[in-house]
């Protein structure tokens, strides 16, 4: 086949390579797409949008059983697992569907197969009609990552499921052990729990949610105990032995070991890379741990080559992986875009309550030497928290004591997946406490409570 010239070719269209792939078209760019699987990538297909419109299933359902402290009636409550998630697969295929479209839009060519880099500037093809050859004098890797697997966990589809066998899963657990409690543990562990599986999760850190801050990931544990669910910390899972019906996991707390038994394990401990088969150690790329290693502007020393999203390591979010491919098309076309400033990226959990945050913890500002003032307010201070029946819940921010820089700030509670931008936009802005308390928030909003926290870092809170 004829050798197909572009500007910019982009190894993955993921939420990070199809908007770098929108980017470059946009600048004037001859743009190319490479994918295996799916438009969308993971995140689209099996990860992010699936897994919320699951888990809004089982806030609904949530919701309907406390149908009696709202003044209303609801009788025969119950869910069809199934329609669930078909409902689940339908909004993926819509949004899968739409990229499609917005790479027809933008004139960007789609080649859907597996990517190959034999040499600087050119990308082979397998195809299902043979190899096609593309040749561009930047190409951008944005080939995500995969679910981790340790030995003696790996999934089976059947009891032991990694994430793709929890968005379809082939039986309703009754006894579920999730093992890892990260943002994509603990939100299944979150769905299947609300739907009535007894839950255990197990966390091998001293604390579950290990990369919030510790106050926030003690009042999560609390809300997720009293809804039902058995949190394990500072435990593992050693080994799991497999039957037709269920598995006995032997897990390790405190010096001692104990066999349980599960009917479903869903392992999500981490994830790993995709950079085998892609040639990336002939090229000469550093690769760490099974993610590439670049500078702040995403460049992996290969002249040409820059590597975006989940493959590049750190923190793997959607949001970050979109920025970034922006940010490397703007350099591609002679820009000058400012670095991504990770300390400024949300991390999102949608869970039951969810858990949001941005920048340093409690801990972690003053390992860092800064002199902190911290802030807090409880969603029962409130009205509307209270009016909407979400009373559980805290917002705490974090503050340098003597610059009133925003160092950080974590919600637990309703919504909070939604307030945790007007904090991002503030450490964006390098907004200090003055700037923050002399906005005026809207009433009755739970986005008050974000402007109480930063009063009460001061002494100044007014409703509590």
């Amino acid at each position: 086949m004829a050798v197909q010239s572009f500007d910019v070719v982009v190894i993955g269209a993921g939420p990070g390579g199809y908007v770098a792939a929108i980017r470059a078209s946009q600048l004037g760019r001859r743009v190319a797409i490479v994918e295996r699987e799916n438009l969308g990538g993971i995140c689209l297909n099996w990860g992010c949008i699936p897994t919320k419109a699951m888990l809004r299933s089982a806030e609904v359902f949530h919701l309907m059983h406390r149908a009696k402290e709202f003044g209303l009636k609801a009788e025969g409550i119950g869910y069809d697992l199934g329609a669930v998630v078909q409902r689940s697969r339908k909004v993926a295929g819509q949004l899968s569907g739409g990229i499609g479209h917005l790479m027809k839009k933008h004139k960007v060519t789609v080649v859907m197969g597996t990517a190959t880099i034999p040499a600087p500037g050119r990308v082979e093809v397998a195809t299902a009609k043979g190899t096609e050859t593309l040749e561009a004098p930047a190409i951008v890797l944005a080939t995500g990552a995969r679910a981790r697997e340790l030995p003696g966990l790996e999934a089976d589809g059947q009891r032991v499921w990694a994430y793709r066998h929890a968005l379809q899963p082939p039986h309703m657990p009754k006894e579920l052990l999730v093992i890892g409690s990260g943002a994509i543990g603990i939100e299944f562990a979150s769905f299947y729990n609300t739907l009535g599986a007894r839950t255990t999760v197990v966390e091998v850190m001293e604390r579950i949610l290990p990369v919030e801050d510790a106050e926030i990931a003690a009042f999560a544990r609390k809300q997720f105990q009293k809804l039902g669910m058995t949190i394990l910390e500072k435990a593992s899972v050693t080994r799991l032995e497999r039957r037709a019906h269920g598995v006995t996991a032997h897990i390790e707390q405190g010096g001692k070991t104990e066999a349980r038994n599960f009917d479903t394990v869903i392992s999500a401990v981490g994830i790993v890379g995709n950079v085998e088969g892609l040639g990336l150690e002939a090229l000469g790329v550093r690769v760490e741990r099974t993610h590439v290693v670049t500078d702040e502007f995403c460049r992996t020393g290969v002249p040409g080559l820059y590597a975006i999203g989940d493959v590049a390591g750190a923190p793997w979010l959607a949001h970050k992986a979109s920025h970034e491919g922006v940010m490397v098309a703007e350099l591609i076309a002679g820009g000058h875009p400012h670095p991504i400033k990770p300390g400024s990226i949300a991390g999102c959990t949608y869970c039951h309550p969810q858990v949001a945050s941005v920048g340093l913890t409690e801990e972690k500002a003053r390992a860092a030497g800064h002199e902190v003032r911290v802030g807090r307010f409880p969603f029962i201070g409130n009205g509307k928290a209270i009016a909407l029946g979400e009373s559980e819940g805290l917002i705490k921010t974090v503050f340098d004591a003597r610059t009133g820089e925003l160092l950080g700030a974590h919600m637990v509670g309703a919504e909070v997946t939604e307030l945790i931008q007007g904090y991002v936009i503030g450490r964006t802005l390098e907004t200090t406490e003055a700037e923050l308390m002399e906005t005026v928030f809207p009433h009755p909003t739970l986005s008050e409570m974000m402007h109480e926290s930063v009063l009460d870092a001061w002494g100044r809170a007014l409703h509590i």
